[in-house]
């Protein structure tokens, strides 16, 4: 589904993983599960693509390379159109790990980076992603 083909009533969500196979299949689950997903390989094209669109919830691995899901988050908390949109971190660092690496980035700076709305480990658990996204969206 490109950009202009996005229906008005589906709720749209960025999925942003540098994996061609994640993408298809989390595209495909929100697709069949009545979301506009609209994917994007890496930070650079996921900001880019949630400045066009504005969606309604962004996937976004961490580890990826050119931007990364890191670098791409910072900048999405940092911009005043874009920071209240909910994000999954969707990642093979577990929670704890990466909840750690969020609060050393956040030492002494001035304004800290938050915690994501969730986490989701790698492999996928299809049923509590999407599960995790309707509590979400909701």
């Amino acid at each position: 589904m490109t950009i202009d083909q996005i229906p008005a009533d589906r709720k749209k969500i960025l999925i942003v993983d540098d994996d061609l196979d994640v993408r298809i299949y989390v595209r495909t689950l929100f697709e069949t599960s009545g979301y506009a997903p609209v994917v994007a390989r890496n930070g650079n094209e996921g900001l880019l693509k949630a400045k066009q669109i504005s969606p309604d919830l962004i996937i976004l691995d961490v580890m990826m390379p050119e931007a990364g899901g890191v670098s791409m988050y910072r900048e999405l908390k940092a911009d005043q159109e874009l920071k209240d949109i909910p994000v999954i971190m969707l990642t093979g660092i577990g929670e704890k790990s990466f909840s750690h690496y969020l609060k050393m980035l956040n030492i002494k700076v001035k304004d800290p980076i938050p915690q994501p709305d969730a986490h989701m480990e790698k492999p996928l658990d299809h049923e509590k992603l999407l599960e995790l996204a309707k509590k979400i969206l909701d």
